[in-house]
């Protein structure tokens, strides 16, 4: 019998891909703040300033530059 939970949890992706904003450089690592303010390390091309998509510490590439919206209240 087939396992109904494992099979949804097969759908999802192993990491979550996040977009983020590069605030330093250094050593071929950089510092990405998230929107909320979280902050991570990854590794990958990308410049200061520059808003890129991560996933499981690298950078994916690029990201458009949009306003940021919460819907929380």
């Amino acid at each position: 019998m087939p396992n109904a939970y494992r099979e949804f949890m097969d759908l999802m992706p192993d990491q979550p891909l996040e977009v983020g904003e590069i605030t330093s450089i250094a050593g071929g690592v950089a510092i990405i703040t998230l929107p909320g303010g979280g902050v991570l390390q990854a590794r990958g091309e990308g410049t200061l300033g520059q808003r890129v998509f991560v996933r499981a510490g690298l950078i994916e590439g690029g990201a458009p530059t949009l306003t940021y919206v919460s819907a929380e209240g």
